[in-house]
């Protein structure tokens, strides 16, 4: 129901579903809210003059959730720039990555994408000084850091939040052995952000990349990671340069998951090919299907092969699989609480891999045995 909605948003020449259809927007919004997308359909809606198009029900939930998202994010950004000022200060060079930057600078407001964490970029050389710099603000509170992982997380408690807020310090954009991607890439074609000096902001290459690679990164397991795509697409237009990033994608050895998101995206969003057509061949064969995601609770078969196809066949290199797989295995703590669906950082990571595997054990045990029921 809502892919149709999103599609009908973003294309003018697609049918306006009709406002007096309530099932299909009692269905749409049950869709949004699974996926957490509230904000975006809400502020896509309302910059596009189509708000006052659906249901009064349906206006009034979206605007309760991007107003709950409005205020969050207002928090964050506050927390945001005093860490901007914090490293400026220090003489530390960052990159904000994803958060309310993104969302002003694409979407167009800082509540039309829902933000929970503060993600920052910087070089490992400056890894202790960004540490001082993180803790100095308050967030003191430290998870475990594998040394194979490319990001270190630290919270602090948020008055009137029941989760803390969490600010991951990334030096790099994919796990070590899964790539031959160079981080240095990024930082040689990054701009300074407004007056900063040692504040930077992605490049629009690289912003399109990342973006990519953090939806697969996720399965693709939601919508907002299609809309954070589309958005892109329709604001970047012909700038997105496929030829540059498909090129760019090879010699990275991650050819193969940028090829394969874009390929869902574009078929589940056909109408995209009117703004910038993709120079990839149809595929049938993505192991991609929006009721296995819509349905994960269930833990459907169709869940468990899109599961395992982002693990096992996305990487150009045998070596790169087998390092994914070792993720997969032995994920981050942050990872674990993703999966888990929940936020509480105060578990030991033995307990939290307890948990998870417990989880995937009995996940995939009820799956085998409601497809074996006849």
């Amino acid at each position: 129901m809502v892919v149709n909605l999103i599609q009908a948003i973003y294309d003018s020449r697609l049918p306006w579903p009709d406002p007096n259809d309530g099932m299909f927007y009692e269905q749409a919004l049950a869709d949004i809210h699974f996926f957490e997308i509230g904000s975006q359909v809400y502020f896509l809606l309302k910059q596009r003059g189509l708000l006052e198009q659906t249901p009064l029900f349906f206006q009034e939930a979206l605007k309760e959730t991007f107003t709950e998202v409005l205020y969050q994010n207002m928090l964050i950004k506050n927390q945001t720039v005093q860490m901007m000022e914090k490293f400026e200060e220090a003489g530390i060079q960052m990159i904000p990555l994803k958060g309310v930057i993104f969302a002003e600078t694409y979407f167009g407001h800082i509540g039309a994408r829902w933000t929970s964490d503060i993600d920052l970029l910087i070089k490992r050389s400056d890894l202790d000084k960004a540490i001082q710099a993180v803790k100095s603000l308050g967030f003191t509170y430290e998870e475990e850091c594998v040394s194979t992982h490319f990001h270190w997380s630290f919270s602090k408690s948020m008055p009137g939040a029941s989760i803390p807020l969490t600010v991951e310090l990334h030096w790099d954009l994919l796990k070590a052995g899964t790539s031959q991607f160079k981080i240095d890439e990024v930082w040689d074609q990054a701009a300074s952000l407004e007056s900063y000096t040692f504040i930077q902001q992605l490049s629009e290459f690289h912003t399109f990349y990342m973006i990519c690679l953090h939806g697969w990164r996720h399965h693709l397991s939601s919508l907002k990671y299609f809309i954070d795509i589309i958005q892109l697409i329709y604001y970047l237009k012909d700038r997105v340069a496929y030829s540059r990033l498909l090129e760019s994608a090879a010699g990275h050895k991650t050819y193969k998951r940028i090829s394969r998101t874009l390929r869902i995206v574009y078929r589940e969003f056909p109408q995209l090919e009117y703004i910038v057509k993709l120079p990839l061949e149809r595929r049938t064969n993505l192991w991609w299907d929006y009721s296995a995601i819509r349905d994960s609770n269930n833990s459907s078969l169709k869940y468990y092969l899109n599961y395992m196809t982002f693990h096992l066949m996305d990487f150009d290199l045998w070596k790169h699989c087998v390092a994914g797989i070792m993720e997969w295995l032995m994920p981050s703590k942050a990872a674990i609480g993703y999966e888990l669906g929940r936020h509480d950082k105060g578990n030991s990571l033995v307990f939290d891999y307890l948990m998870l595997y417990k989880k995937r054990f009995f996940n995939f045990f009820r799956t085998i045995r409601i497809n074996k029921t006849p």
